[in-house]
């Protein structure tokens, strides 16, 4: 009876009516929170590979969590950061596969991490996708190419027998062009606004650190040219010298400055 009453009353009519839609329209049930770490692990894999990475990254933390402490929960770390990864969270994933090489530096997987590691700051900031914009790669910061470059020699030097190594080799030769590249692009700056000292301090680098990078041909140009302008007739005969004797076939004294006449990170 007294529930009888109350309805008779429209404000109260509406309470139960609010009270009913709220019980209906809780938290929708959590199917993954019932699923074993298996299941778990199956269903982000799938997800990861059908490109929905927020999801895939969400179910690889919780299976950490679930699988604390075994191989399983070791492997959903390593590729809960490669989603992050996929997804362009960079910072995220070097901050999840930093953690994983420190608490786990005998995995089985460390080297697949180390190489992860690499990769990341590689496609950071000298991704191969950039080339497709038209940006030259020498001319963006370098720091993470040299924490790539050192992700990767960790990787050759530690595990010489893991099967990412080749191609940890040829992103480090790719790495030591584009530093190379970078000094010269520098060298150029300095010497087109009359800083001929600092142009061939620069250009020194790439001799004396990049000799087998294609960008030393313009750094022996280039430290010509500002031994010339400062009247240093003997350092820039020397210079001369070498860049004739280094490159026989050489045509940068007809074309200039910047003449190649293709990038070579291009070709990647």
């Amino acid at each position: 009876m007294n529930v009888m009453r109350m309805l008779r009353r429209p404000g109260a009519v509406l309470l139960v009516v609010i009270g009913l839609v709220a019980g209906c329209a809780g938290s929708p049930k959590d199917e993954a929170a019932q699923w074993s770490a298996e299941k778990l692990y199956s269903e982000a894999k799938n997800e990861a590979s059908a490109g929905n990475y927020d999801r895939a990254a969400k179910l690889y933390e919780r299976l950490e969590g679930r699988a604390a402490g075994t191989l399983l929960a070791q492997q959903a770390q390593i590729e809960h950061a490669y989603v992050q990864y996929r997804a362009g969270e960079k910072a995220l994933a070097l901050s999840i596969i930093e953690r994983f090489i420190k608490q786990h530096p005998t995995s089985p997987a460390i080297d697949y991490a180390i190489y992860l590691q690499g990769l990341i700051n590689f496609n950071d900031n000298l991704g191969i996708f950039g080339t497709l914009a038209g940006q030259d790669l020498s001319e963006r910061d370098q720091q993470a190419a040299r924490d790539s470059y050192q992700s990767f020699k960790q990787l050759v030097d530690q595990f010489p027998q893991s099967l990412y190594v080749d191609d940890a080799r040829v992103r480090m030769n790719y790495i030591v062009n584009a530093l190379a590249a970078y000094e010269v692009h520098v060298a150029r700056y300095y010497f087109r606004r009359g800083a001929y000292v600092a142009a061939a301090a620069r250009a020194q680098v790439v001799v004396s650190e990049f000799q087998q990078s294609p960008s030393a041909e313009e750094a022996l140009y280039l430290m010509m040219q500002s031994y010339d302008k400062l009247g240093l007739t003997e350092l820039r005969n020397d210079a001369e010298r070498v860049l004739r004797a280094s490159f026989p076939a050489t045509t940068i004294h007809a074309d200039g400055l910047g003449s190649a006449k293709k990038p070579w990170w291009q070709v990647w």
